[in-house]
């Protein structure tokens, strides 16, 4: 994965994130030992992850009649508690230099530059 959103509602194969460099992942239930921690870390969802892989799951739905996300909604808080983040440690790092540029009025393309060099 090098971009995007993903939403895992189901089991996840062994070695998931292996060459995960961009995007951002949410796992529902992970089975942490199947996630590959070398290129991403595991982290707590913040209040626009919340709100965003609400919108996700009702979309899912919608589009699909999902049983496993109408279970979800209708009980949206405990579910929320069971997501987890799955972020690239390199997409982590860039996605920071271009807020950090944005915030001193530096240009963001050239932070990224620097920052995605390592």
């Amino acid at each position: 994965m090098t971009g995007g959103t993903v939403v895992v509602l189901g089991r996840i194969g062994r070695n998931f994130a292996a060459g995960m460099s961009g995007g951002i992942a949410y796992l529902l239930d992970p089975d942490l030992g199947r996630v590959n921690t070398q290129m991403v870390d595991l982290e707590p969802l913040d209040a626009s992850d919340g709100a965003l892989l609400q919108r996700l799951v009702e979309r899912h739905r919608a589009e699909t009649g999902s049983a496993v996300a109408g279970e979800l909604l209708a009980d949206w808080d405990q579910a929320l508690a069971r997501f987890v983040k799955v972020m690239p440690k390199d997409y982590k790092r860039v996605l920071a230099a271009a807020s950090r540029a944005e915030l001193e009025g530096r240009d963001v393309n050239e932070a990224v530059m620097a920052a995605a060099h390592g």
